[in-house]
């Protein structure tokens, strides 16, 4: 292949990269994708010899670099607040967060469903969690809800909460959904698959002392 080829399929590359990022709802994967981007479209303008474009890529790069590492060391304060399904903020904010969550969620369905747990997790003023459940059998939660907000995706509100939701003397949580785009949350949060679409968490397994970040 030539090599003029090459370079200009590495500036298309780049800058699919940086695009793709926009798309991103988690902050995290929108700096790391957006980061790739700009370092190989910083390569490219080296290449072609374009200084400005590589200066500004460059300086995007480290940008993203500080906020990444900003992001990663920066200690989360959570508060679990004890909500219900009706409850006039709860709902507002499964509508505002309606279309994220039918993405996450395309086989979950909340109306006409009855939860009698509901939970909100919030980071100072900001939600980072919302959670839904039912209460099947004493100690056991299956879970009708599950959602974090785009900026709280490192897992650390999830393992709050479930650690939260071990003090209050719950023993099981049960997703019984297709989790379609939140497999990786499920695994990582320590949920175990026991079926086709049964992921299980025993809450009595949680080390209550280990940090909640990721």
């Amino acid at each position: 292949m030539d090599k003029a080829v090459i370079i200009e399929l590495i500036g298309y590359a780049g800058s699919a990269l940086v695009l793709v990022s926009m798309l991103m709802t988690s902050v995290v994967r929108l700096r790391v994708i957006n980061l790739i981007g700009s370092v190989i479209f910083a390569g490219y303008a080296l290449m072609i010899r374009s200084y400005p474009t590589a200066i500004m890529n460059i300086a995007l790069a480290g940008i993203n670099i500080y906020q990444l590492t900003k992001l990663f060391n920066e200690k989360k304060s959570y508060h679990l607040i004890k909500s219900s399904q009706n409850d006039g903020f709860f709902t507002y904010m499964l509508s505002e967060c309606g279309e994220d969550i039918r993405h996450i969620f395309p086989d979950v369905s909340l109306e006409g469903v009855s939860a009698d747990i509901a939970y909100i997790v919030s980071c100072g003023s900001d939600p980072a969690c919302l959670f839904l459940g039912k209460e099947t059998q004493p100690g056991r939660i299956e879970t009708v809800l599950d959602y974090a907000t785009p900026a709280y995706r490192d897992t650390s509100a999830g393992r709050f909460l479930y650690k939260r939701l071990a003090e209050e003397g719950y023993k099981t949580l049960v997703f019984c959904q297709d989790p379609v785009n939140h497999t990786a949350f499920l695994e990582k949060t320590g949920y175990k698959k026991m079926g086709d679409r049964e992921y299980v968490l025993n809450l009595e397994s949680i080390d209550k002392k280990a940090p909640y970040s990721a």
